[in-house]
């Protein structure tokens, strides 16, 4: 795959050298100081501006924070729990945090990037364990995942290993969907086969987008010098379409979208009010949200629901 990528690439060099193209130039004076983030990315730093280290990587963070603010204002319009809001909120705090970490590359910043990914993902993994339990329970969870989120904190902090916040944020994720498909199967799947059906479908595009930034964001990695010769060939604004990190903040901010809705229309399907609300999703190339229904139209669809029920039996 990556052979056939660079290919690409160098089949597109031709047709690309052609169109107007600013020179990428040597690297600007640093405003924000020496680097001192543990980890820097293939983007090569202070070539467009003298204000922002990576310019892409940091332009692209942009798709987090519209994302949130449209998950936030849905939350807000159709009155959904205030978990989501404010998983919602955490979502823009990521983008935000990666913004200020790419532009700056400071270490502090890098932290606020990469723990804030790992607080919104635990307030995700609290909303999916503690579903329909006693207080008691939920309180004890939440004591656990915030002991969970402080002990990642100190612990990445004393370490400042990449690798040990990739693995840790993998796992919590991996368990917050793992808890997610067996709630949806276990207690949706037979009253609501076909909101399932449709669930499957909306959060295997959000991991399908997800993945797929994943292997780009890798690529980038593997093939730096490789992408940055053909960047640099080509110009700028060209040279930016492989940017591979910043292809992973656009796929993954669409893709825990995504997730972020599938979590709040299966809370409805557990709490069977499935008929109060619908996942408004035209298409594959548009982002869903899960929206109130009107009065009447939700009584009718409570109704055809009681009679199909009343059948099986």
């Amino acid at each position: 795959m990556a052979t056939a990528i660079l290919d690409i690439l160098n089949a597109l060099n031709g047709a690309v050298r052609r169109l107007p193209s600013v020179d990428y130039g040597e690297e600007k004076f640093n405003t924000w100081g020496k680097p001192t983030a543990t980890i820097n990315w293939c983007e090569e730093d202070y070539v467009v501006t003298p204000y922002c280290a990576e310019f892409v990587n940091s332009i692209t963070n942009v798709i987090f924070m519209y994302l949130a603010i449209r998950g936030m204002r849905n939350c807000l319009n159709e009155g959904h729990d205030k978990i989501f809001f404010i998983s919602f909120l955490g979502f823009f705090g990521v983008g935000l945090g990666s913004f200020l970490f790419h532009s700056t590359l400071w270490y502090s910043m890098q932290l606020v990037d990469e723990l804030s990914m790992i607080y919104t993902t635990c307030l995700m993994a609290w909303a999916s364990f503690c579903h329909g339990r006693s207080i008691r329970y939920s309180v004890t969870v939440g004591v656990l995942l915030s002991s969970i989120a402080g002990g990642v904190s100190v612990y990445y902090h004393y370490l400042q290993d990449p690798t040990f916040h990739q693995n840790v944020f993998a796992l919590l994720t991996v368990g917050v969907l793992f808890r997610s498909f067996y709630m949806m199967e276990r207690y949706v799947r037979s009253v609501d086969a076909a909101s399932v059906n449709r669930m499957w479908k909306l959060v295997g595009s959000g991991i399908g987008v997800f993945l797929g930034g994943f292997v780009l964001w890798n690529l980038d990695n593997a093939y730096c010098g490789s992408l940055r010769s053909w960047r640099r060939s080509v110009g700028m604004p060209w040279g930016w379409l492989a940017e591979g990190h910043g292809w992973w903040h656009l796929l993954t901010g669409i893709g825990a979208y995504f997730q972020l809705q599938y979590g709040v229309w299966l809370r409805y399907c557990l709490d069977g009010r499935q008929h109060e609300f619908t996942l408004h999703w035209p298409g594959i190339c548009s982002f869903p949200d899960v929206v109130r229904v009107p009065e009447e139209k939700a009584r009718g669809r409570q109704n055809g629901a009681a009679v199909s029920r009343k059948k099986k039996l």
